[in-house]
C-alpha cells in the first residue's frame, strides 16, 4: 500500500496510496464502533490478531490485502465498500445529537458519546460521558503517556489515576494520567455529566 501510484477518486481529486492506507483503517474502526463491537469481538470473528486490529486503527500498521480481505469478511462487506471514498469532505463536520453511531458506550451504570468525528486522527479522542447514581467508568491502562482531560458539566464525579483521589464538582475540571489504571466514578444521588479529551503521545 505504499506504491507511489495514485487513482483518480469520483470527484476529480488524486488521492496518494497513504491516503486509501489512512482511510481504510479510520473506516474499520469506524465500522467496528458502529456496530457495537470490541476489539476482541472483531479479532474472533476475523481472526486478525487484536494488537494488529489495534495497530491499524491507530495508522500504525497497513493492513496487507490478506488481513483486509478477512476484516471485510468479518464486518460483512465487500473490500470495494471497505476501500471506497468519499467524493467530497464537508469542510464542516456535524455530530447531530440523535446519530446513533456516535453512541460508543450505553448500559445501566453510564452512556459514553463520540463528540470526535470517527475518522479523526486518533492522537485526540473527545466524549459526553453520562454517569448514572453509582455508576463508574474504569480503564485498563492506555498508551504509555496518555492523558485525559475532564471537566464536570453536571453533578459531582470521583476520579482516580495511579492510586490517587479527588473528587469534582460542577465546572471543576482535572487532568491526570491515563497510562495507569484509571475510573470516574458517581458518588451522588443524580446523574452526572462529563466531557472527556483523551490525548495519546
Amino acid at each position: 500500500m505504499k506504491s507511489a501510484k495514485r487513482a483518480e477518486d469520483a470527484s476529480g481529486s488524486v488521492p496518494s496510496a497513504d491516503d486509501v492506507s489512512r482511510h481504510v483503517c479510520r473506516r474499520i474502526h469506524q465500522l467496528r464502533q458502529d456496530r457495537g463491537w470490541s476489539l476482541d469481538v472483531l479479532s474472533r470473528a476475523s481472526g486478525v490478531s487484536r494488537s494488529m486490529l489495534s495497530q491499524i486503527e491507530r495508522e500504525q500498521a497497513n493492513p496487507t490485502l490478506a488481513v483486509t480481505v478477512k476484516i471485510a469478511g468479518a464486518l460483512g462487506i465487500s473490500m470495494a465498500e471497505l476501500v471506497e471514498q468519499a467524493s467530497v469532505a464537508p469542510g464542516i463536520e456535524v455530530i447531530r445529537a440523535d446519530d446513533r453511531s456516535h453512541i460508543f458506550r450505553s448500559d445501566q451504570n453510564s452512556s459514553i458519546r463520540t463528540l470526535s468525528p470517527l475518522h479523526l486522527e486518533k492522537d485526540v479522542e473527545f466524549y459526553e460521558v453520562m454517569l448514572n447514581p453509582g455508576g463508574a467508568l474504569r480503564s485498563a491502562p492506555h498508551f504509555q503517556g496518555t492523558r485525559e482531560f475532564l471537566t464536570v458539566q453536571k453533578g459531582k464525579v470521583v476520579v482516580v489515576s495511579d492510586g490517587e483521589t479527588t473528587e469534582l464538582n460542577r465546572a471543576d475540571s482535572a487532568s491526570y494520567r491515563a497510562d495507569v489504571p484509571h475510573e470516574i466514578r458517581n458518588p451522588g444521588k443524580s446523574e452526572a455529566l462529563v466531557f472527556l479529551v483523551v490525548i495519546y503521545q
